[in-house]
C-alpha cells in the first residue's frame, strides 16, 4: 500500500561539499542531507574508512559519482592541505565546507597532558581554519563555510577545559572570517547542544537523566536536525546570513 504522508520538499542545492569526520554520526547525516538535496559530496573520515565506503556506495547507489571518500589525519598540516586539493580534484570544483570533525573528551585540570592538549585544539580549531584557508583558492562563486561548534563552548564546564577553549576559538574563529572573507565566501555555524551521547565519555543511566533534564526540550536532538540547519546555511534561502551562530539545542544553552 501506498503511503499517504507528505514527502518532505528539500530545497535544492548544487556543487561539491567537503565535510569532514562524516563517515558516521552526526556527519554522515549531514552528508545524506546534502547529497538528497543535490549535491555531490567527498567524505572525509580518519579511523572510519569502512563505513565511508559503505556510506559512499549507498549514496552512489542512488546517483552515479556523487560521491567519494578521502582519508586525512587533521592534526598533520600537509594532509589538510591535500585534502582540499583532493576534494577539488575529483569534479574540477568545490563549493561549500563543512568543519564538522571534533575531538571531544573530558580532561580535568591535572589530566591534561601536551598531546591530549595538541589533539584538542588541532580537531577543533586548528584543522578548521588551516582547511578553510586550503579550501579558499578552490572555492567557487558563493562559497560557503559551515563551522560545527557546541552549544555549550562558552559556559564553564568543569573538566573540560582545552575542548571548551578551542570550541569557543572556532566560535570567533567564525565570526572573524565571515568579516574577512565576505562576499565571496559566507562563514557561519551550527551549535549543536546534546544530540548522540559521547563514545569518550561513558555515562551511567543517572547521568544521562540529569544532562537530559537541563534540555527545555526535554530530549536529545537528531543528527538529521543537524543537518537541516547546514543545509539551510549553505542554501540560497540564507544567502544575506553571514557570520551566525545558529544554535540547534532544544534551548540547553539556557537551560543549562
Amino acid at each position: 500500500m501506498t503511503s499517504t504522508q507528505p514527502q518532505e520538499a528539500l530545497t535544492p542545492l548544487a556543487g561539491v561539499a567537503l565535510v569532514t569526520g562524516s563517515a558516521r554520526r552526526v556527519g554522515a547525516a549531514i552528508v545524506e542531507r546534502l547529497h538528497a538535496a543535490g549535491m555531490n559530496v567527498v567524505i572525509h573520515c580518519r579511523q572510519s574508512q569502512d563505513e565511508g565506503t559503505a556510506l559512499a556506495a549507498r549514496l552512489n547507489a542512488i546517483r552515479a559519482d556523487s560521491a567519494i571518500v578521502l582519508h586525512a589525519e587533521l592534526a598533520d598540516d600537509a594532509a589538510v592541505a591535500q585534502l582540499a586539493v583532493d576534494a577539488h580534484a575529483h569534479w574540477g570544483r568545490l563549493d561549500a565546507l563543512v568543519n564538522n570533525a571534533s575531538g571531544y573528551r573530558r580532561t580535568p585540570m591535572g589530566s591534561i597532558t601536551p598531546a591530549l592538549f595538541d589533539e584538542l585544539i588541532a580537531s577543533n580549531f586548528k584543522a578548521p581554519l588551516l582547511l578553510t584557508q586550503a579550501c579558499l583558492p578552490l572555492f567557487g562563486e558563493r562559497a560557503a563555510v559551515v563551522n560545527i561548534l557546541d552549544t555549550l563552548a562558552r559556559h564553564a564546564r568543569t573538566g573540560f577545559a582545552p575542548y571548551n577553549a578551542a570550541k569557543a576559538a572556532l566560535w570567533s574563529l567564525t565570526e572573524t572570517l565571515a568579516v574577512e572573507l565576505a562576499p565571496r565566501v559566507r562563514v557561519n555555524a551550527v551549535a549543536p547542544g546534546h544530540i548522540l551521547w559521547a563514545e569518550t565519555t561513558n555515562l551511567t543511566a543517572a547521568q544521562q537523566a540529569k544532562e537530559l533534564a537541563q534540555i527545555p526540550m526535554g530530549r536529545l536532538g537528531e543528527p538529521d536536525e543537524i543537518a537541516r540547519a547546514v543545509a539551510f546555511l549553505l542554501s540560497p534561502a540564507s544567502a544575506y546570513l553571514n557570520g551566525v551562530i545558529l544554535p540547534v539545542d532544544g534551548a540547553l544553552r539556557l537551560g543549562a
